[in-house]
């Protein structure tokens, strides 16, 4: 941890970090380490999500938000998927862009959780990052690895995805609750 330390200039992005580290490492290892099964490559990914956290460690207000954690997550499971990429060519990358990434439950309320929580990891990634986060197209380009113009892409599909589902959604909740 020390290292990461000594990137940064700031007393307060030091503490900032410091309490993420200690707070959010377990985690982001179980999440690296569901997606890539060896604790080596899971390590190096966490790292690698330590160093993008550092260069974006202005845009995190609180470690304890919700908002901190899904983008720990997102930039973690980003991470080792880039990894398992790197370690595997068999794995086309729009393939793996709908197998990877951490399963959340529905909620159950039939409103946008639930259809997010419907869309593919890599979707729903980018719109937590974008619209939950408030990331823009360029930053997440750049946290993912991805060109903007990939990430507008992308983000286009997934609120498409998105509206698609929020329509069924809608039928299902009028079904179940008007009939």
């Amino acid at each position: 941890m020390i290292i990461y330390l000594q990137m940064l200039e700031d007393l307060s992005d030091r503490d900032k970090f410091t309490l993420l580290y200690k707070k959010y490492r377990k985690l982001m290892l179980y999440v690296a380490n569901q997606i890539l099964n060896n604790q080596d490559d899971s390590e190096d990914a966490v790292h690698e999500a330590f160093l993008s956290i550092i260069r974006n460690i202005k845009k995190i207000q609180d470690a304890d938000r919700p908002e901190t954690r899904s983008y720990i997550v997102i930039i973690t499971e980003r991470k080792a998927i880039n990894i398992l990429q790197k370690r595997s060519s068999a794995i086309p990358y729009d393939e793996s862009n709908e197998l990877m990434g951490i399963a959340i439950p529905a909620p159950g309320d039939f409103g946008i959780a639930d259809a997010l929580s419907q869309l593919p990891a890599r979707y729903r990634e980018l719109i937590l990052l974008r619209y939950a986060n408030g990331y823009s197209t360029k930053e997440i380009a750049a946290l993912l690895g991805m060109s903007q113009k990939n990430v507008q892409k992308v983000l286009w599909r997934a609120k498409k995805q998105l509206e698609q589902k929020l329509d069924e959604l809608g039928e299902c909740y009028e079904t179940n609750f008007n009939g």
